[in-house]
């Protein structure tokens, strides 16, 4: 049955699509676009290939959560590349590591499991947004989960509790407006490649002066 065809389907960008935002589409002229994608299935519901290799290479990621009333709040979430881990064909995990103590996040999710992660590759200049639903795992209720998501060389300190995301939609954006970023090590690393090609360009300038200079004279 086609998604135009019966208005009690739900199809996953739903949970973005609400009747509100598809009469602000059809108002601004993208709703049949978008009508279309929804015909196809809406957006995707698993964790595909391609975007277990991107969250593999992210070290942060926003988190959006909001009160039982509504109050929105999106927190940056950081830590070593790859601390947000992929679990199973839709659930997502990451350490949550000590910080200003004010546990709004923590907070919100006691009473509103709904959430949003904003995920931005500036280097590439790639983003996702993933909806899910996601609960707090203290230490104690899970200790082996814990230690799964704990990286010894990540010098933040202990890992105070573990947030599990079941995914519901997720879509990835166009590079539209993205800055080109880059971490402190992806700079690093180009900058050695070009020291090192700098340095062998150099090395072989001196070769060939060396090698002209023993040429006979005429």
């Amino acid at each position: 049955m086609s998604p135009s065809k019966s208005p009690s389907l739900k199809i996953s960008s739903d949970v973005a699509f609400t009747p509100a935002v598809k009469a602000a589409q059809a108002r601004l002229g993208s709703r049949r676009g978008y009508a279309r994608m929804e015909q196809a299935g809406g957006w995707e519901t698993e964790i595909t290939p391609e975007l277990a290799g991107f969250i593999a290479g992210l070290d942060s990621f926003f988190l959006a959560t909001a009160s039982k009333e509504g109050q929105p709040y999106v927190q940056h979430r950081g830590g070593p590349e790859g601390f947000l881990r992929v679990l199973g064909e839709r659930t997502l995990a990451f350490a949550d590591f000590g910080g200003n103590k004010q546990y709004i996040s923590a907070g919100n999710l006691s009473e509103n499991p709904r959430v949003q992660l904003f995920l931005m590759d500036w280097a590439r200049r790639g983003r996702v947004k993933i909806w899910g639903a996601a609960r707090v795992v203290e230490r104690a209720e899970d200790p082996k989960l814990l230690e799964a998501l704990t990286d010894p060389a990540y010098p933040a300190g202990r890992v105070e509790r573990a947030i599990v995301i079941e995914v519901t939609a997720w879509d990835g954006n166009c590079p539209q407006h993205i800055p080109r970023r880059f971490s402190e090590d992806e700079v690093r690393a180009l900058v050695e490649e070009r020291d090192a090609r700098i340095a062998r360009l150099e090395a072989e300038v001196a070769s060939r002066s060396a090698a002209a200079c023993e040429l006979p004279k005429g």
